[in-house]
């Protein structure tokens, strides 16, 4: 037989797009449109369709950036429709290669009724089948113009990210308003064909299935009259019975289809607008799963879910009702899809516990499933904070987006740093808007790394970011890739079903240690400085306000805030969201994100005002709280008392224009310009700095990725550097023991004070930046002489180590990392530390000087000057304090990163605060003392083993206590996990390295 192969195919693509398609609509007849444009921000519902509305033809522009317009459009059923299915094709200007990015709308009837949501791909509304002819239709539409932010031509710089600066000109063209008759036998054969086609090209080519296919479709196209494509359509598609009837191999891999909708919190698009994006997808969702009985669909995101509840209670009851049914399922049991690098220890932890808490009020049901497709890497610690909330599995696809290395598992057990493992999956369909094209399907089942010991894998299908979810194209398609040969299998089930499937046919799967380090993105840890220290700041102010406020309630009846507490932890938690936090938002975002964190700080600055007023009382007693978990100046932690000053320092003049800083227990040189030339720990007689080097260094590189520009920077951006040495000014400070040094470049101007403490070895480093330039990446360098094949940096609940090497690709794609409050460096007998207020990415390198020495460089990275998606991002000053400590072992890291967060605060009173609670281990770290979510009034108490080392300690509360027990961080009983005695308030706990702990302890 002759090679006909290309031509068959190429027949298939021609008259499937310029006939059989068309013929979907086969009649129509246009309906009359009338338009109001809100005046600003988006109106409730009842307003919008009580608007007075002006006439619009189709081929008109309308809708400003970032604008609201209420489409009204009616007519009427022809009679000669009688009995046919009819749809409204309402066509608001789409892009159909853009799904989520750019105009949407919300379809209501009349009586505010929501019906569904309008997207590229999802662009039709049902209005009878079979149809009364004669019927009057009236249908409103809530259109948003969100304009196109990445479009066509990615990453340019634009102005549309910001309402403030995005103009006014109408963004969209009105394209189709129509009432039009909807052959559903020719949408069947569309999709019959496509499937085929699909599955045909994915197949080898001396496959004989393929050929099957080939002819089977080669005799459908014969059946197919082009001028009359709905009277032949039936013949065509017997045509294709018995290759759509041939059931898959047993062998064939099989795929969980869950459908979805990734929606960012907040991204090109303002919060906002995530609001309604969210009610228009499910909107959509609830009418499929009306239609089809064997879809399921998943959504993520309890704070997605309180939106749709508190702003569309129409939307919100048909979910209810799905979600009653079993079939729109909560996933993920987060509050959002948060960035998992950055957040702190308690704030990774009520992610999980606002969000499994949502979701078990509202619906009773409780996840088992982490759900974060999207999210730029893992931190090591999170695997114990899973298993703490009570979950079992993880789920996330962007490691397949690593540059470098290609992961070499997709169902793993990832352990963390305490020895915890949970049960893992990656998509082999690599993408979490699985549409069920054959390509997609195929790829997964080529991809799958675990062929052998498994053949599940899941497939998260829908548009997200708006696109509206799974459309009823992908179900049919699932429908008939369910048993199909030459395919994987298709099975619409929920995440928990994909993984007790999984995880029963592959018990033991190979195991991950450490990090899940995304070898991209890796930007994210710097950019928008401003979001990023509003979290840091944010955090440890909650820390602060739960824990005065809990040793006021329960020492003097102080009232406990706990409805403030609740609504600020969920705002700080929604800023973590991984376009948010991680600073790869629009300038809208942004700027609305360090409105609201300074609101947050007012708001529990008032919170921890008040409680320590009321633990104070009235009084001339000078009085230092201590909110840190280590006694510091003598103040016990969580306690108040006067502070206990010890040591002095001084500063000299050198002879070569600088200054030499000595409290007894470090002494720093300082040169003429201002870099740290010398940091002698005395008592060692060890010297920090490398010989010939100096710390203080700011360097200023070149920043241009080749894409992604908020999120990446690129290995290349260290072949150029300046070195900022030259000073304007290296003086006394004000207080005459500090040194202050001016420096300018480009058009931008740094401040610097440094300082050390009386009493403390530490060198504080205080940093302004007026910061104007562009393109341009900021870090500060300290070069240590010290010897050492690997580091810690701070994580949650612990630390993790990372090579100072690079001998294998793996360790060289890791030039830029995220740490927490610290990193340290460690010789067997004397380390350093490098810790931070509000900074998260660094890098360090190592090199063998020519005295045979080791000089270890840690570099923290302080600011980026990206231009897409936000063309202004951290123009302005910004104020950073770090600290070097030499001769720090890692529980001095650990004290001393906890010390520069949580400054000391200061009151008179009537005398000494005694702490809530108190632990006799340093090692030992306390991260919340609050009271218990439910109102009982009993303390929660929340601690961990910091220094990778096994701890016996004491925990000892300073109030009666009736009982305890042992819980998760929903505050439940661990059934497993027997109490431990309490012993006249004092309870004694035993802990492997890292492992975490929470305690209840019940008031007497």
């Amino acid at each position: 037989m002759h090679d006909d192969r290309t031509l068959v195919e190429a027949r298939l693509r021609r008259v499937l797009d310029e006939r059989i398609r068309p013929a979907v609509y086969p009649e129509s007849v246009p309906l009359e449109v009338a338009v109001w444009h809100a005046p600003g921000e988006p109106v409730p519902v009842a307003e919008g369709l009580a608007a007075d509305v002006e006439p619009i033809t189709v081929g008109s522009r309308w809708g400003a950036p970032w604008g609201t317009s209420w489409f009204r459009v009616t007519g009427t059923v022809p009679e000669a429709w009688a009995g046919r299915t009819v749809e409204a094709v309402l066509d608001l200007g789409f892009d159909e290669n853009m799904p989520g990015f750019q105009c949407e709308g919300l379809v209501y009837r009349p009586d505010g009724t929501p019906v569904k949501g309008l997207n590229p791909r999802n662009q039709w509304v049902r209005i009878g089948a079979p149809v009364q002819g004669g019927e009057e239709v009236r249908l409103h539409v809530e259109a948003a113009s969100n304009p196109v932010v990445m479009d066509y031509r990615p990453f340019t710089p634009t102005p549309l990210g910001d309402l403030e600066t995005a103009g006014s000109d109408p963004q969209y063209t009105l394209t189709r308003m129509d009432l039009a008759v909807l052959d559903e036998t020719v949408w069947h054969l569309v999709t019959d064909l496509e499937v085929l086609g699909e599955l045909m090209a994915e197949l080898p080519v001396d496959a004989p299935r393929r050929w099957e296919i080939l002819r089977a479709v080669e005799r459908a196209l014969d059946a197919v009259d082009l001028q009359d494509v709905g009277g032949t359509a039936e013949q065509a598609r017997s045509r294709l019975t018995d290759v759509l009837a041939a059931p898959a191999v047993p062998s064939a891999h099989r795929i969980s289809a869950v459908g979805h909708a990734h929606i960012d919190s907040a991204w090109l698009w303002p919060l906002r607008e995530t609001v309604r994006k969210v009610a228009r997808t499910a909107a959509n969702m609830t009418a499929l799963l009306d239609d089809e009985p064997d879809f399921v669909f998943a959504m993520s995101q309890a704070q997605q879910w309180a939106w749709v509840k508190e702003h569309r209670p129409e939307v919100w009851a048909r979910v209810k009702k799905a979600v009653a049914e079993g079939r729109f399922v909560p996933a993920g049991g987060m509050w959002v899809e948060s960035d998992t690098n950055m957040p702190g220890s308690e704030a990774m932890a009520r992610q999980f516990v606002h969000g499994k808490r949502f979701f078990l009020d509202e619906f009773g049901v409780e996840n088992d499933e982490a759900w974060l497709p999207d999210t730029f890497g893992f931190a090591a610690g999170l695997p114990q904070i899973i298993k703490a909330a009570g979950s079992r599995y993880l789920l996330t696809q962007k490691i397949s987006w690593s540059r470098t290395n290609r992961f070499p598992h997709h169902t793993f057990r990832w352990e963390g740093i305490d020895g915890t493992r949970i049960f893992t999956h990656f998509p082999p369909v690599d993408t979490y808007n699985c549409s069920m094209r054959g390509a997609e399907i195929a790829h997964a089942v080529r991809n799958f790394k675990d062929k052998g010991a498994a053949r599940h894998s899941l497939a998260p299908t829908g548009w997200g970011d708006g696109g509206g979810g799974t459309t009823r194209e992908m179900v049919a398609k699932a429908a008939r890739l369910r048993d199909l040969e030459g395919s994987a299998t298709v099975t619409w089930e929920t995440p928990s079903a994909f993984f007790a499937k999984a995880e029963a046919e592959n018990p033991e799967p190979p195991v991950w240690v450490g990090e899940l380090y995304l070898e991209l993105h890796r930007a994210t840890l710097t950019s928008q400085a401003g979001t990023k220290q509003g979290n840091r700041r944010s955090e440890h102010l909650l820390r602060e306000a739960e824990l005065w406020a809990a040793t006021a309630a329960v020492r003097t009846g102080f009232p406990y805030p706990y409805a403030d507490l609740d609504r600020i932890w969920k705002t700080v938690l929604l800023h973590q969201f991984h376009d948010i936090l991680p600073g790869s938002s629009i300038a809208w975002v942004h700027r609305e994100a360090r409105a609201t964190y300074a609101r947050v700080a007012d708001e529990l600055g008032g919170i921890i005002d008040a409680a320590q007023r009321a633990l104070a009382g009235e009084g001339s007693v000078p009085l230092l709280f201590n909110a840190a978990p280590h006694t510091r100046s003598g103040v016990p932690a969580g306690g108040a008392r006067p502070a206990e000053m010890s040591g002095r320092t001084t500063r000299a003049e050198r002879p070569d224009g600088g200054h030499v800083l000595d409290n007894g227990l470090l002494r720093v040189g300082v040169d003429a310009r201002g870099l740290v030339d010398s940091a002698l720990d005395l008592a060692a007689g060890r010297e920090t700095i490398a010989p010939g080097r100096t710390g203080n260094l700011l360097q200023l590189h070149q920043d241009l990725p080749n894409m992604w520009d908020a999120w990446d920077v690129d290995e290349f951006y260290r072949n150029t550097v300046t070195d900022l040495t030259d000073a304007d000014e290296v003086t006394p400070g004000d207080d005459g023991v500090t040194v202050r040094i001016v420096r300018t470049f480009g058009a931008s101007r740094v401040t610097q004070v440094l300082s050390l403490p009386p009493g403390e070895k530490r060198l504080v480093v205080d940093t302004e930046v007026d910061w104007h330039e562009t393109e341009k990446f900021l870090k500060l360098a300290f070069p240590l002489d010290l010897h050492t094949d690997r580091y810690a940096s701070e994580t949650q609940f612990g630390h993790f180590f990372r090579p100072t090497h690079t001998n294998t690709s793996w360790e060289a794609a890791k030039f830029e990392a995220c740490n927490h409050r610290f990193v340290h460096l460690q010789e067997p007998d004397w380390g350093v530390a490098v810790v931070n207020d509000g900074t998260y990415g660094h890098d360090v390198t190592r090199a063998v000087r020519g005295d045979g020495g080791t000089t270890t460089t840690v570099r923290v990275s302080l600011l980026r000057a990206p231009r897409f998606p936000d063309p202004e991002t951290d123009q302005g000053v910004h104020r950073f304090r770090h600290a070097l400590v030499p001769g720090a072992s890692i529980g001095d890291a650990v004290r001393e990163g906890w010390r520069v967060n949580l400054p000391e605060r200061r009151l008179h009173g009537a005398g000494e605060v005694a702490p809530l609670v108190t632990v006799d281990r340093d090692s030992v770290v306390v991260t919340a003392v609050k009271l218990a979510d439910d109102g009982s009034g009993d303390v929660v108490v929340r601690f961990h083993e910091a220094h990778g080392a096994r701890a016996r300690a004491t925990l000892t509360a300073g109030f009666p206590v009736a009982g305890v027990e042992v819980t998760d961080l929903l505050e439940r009983p661990l059934a497993d996990t027997a109490p431990p005695a309490v012993d006249d308030g004092r309870i004694t706990v035993r802990l492997r390295p890292f492992e975490l702990t929470t305690l209840r302890l019940k008031r007497a």
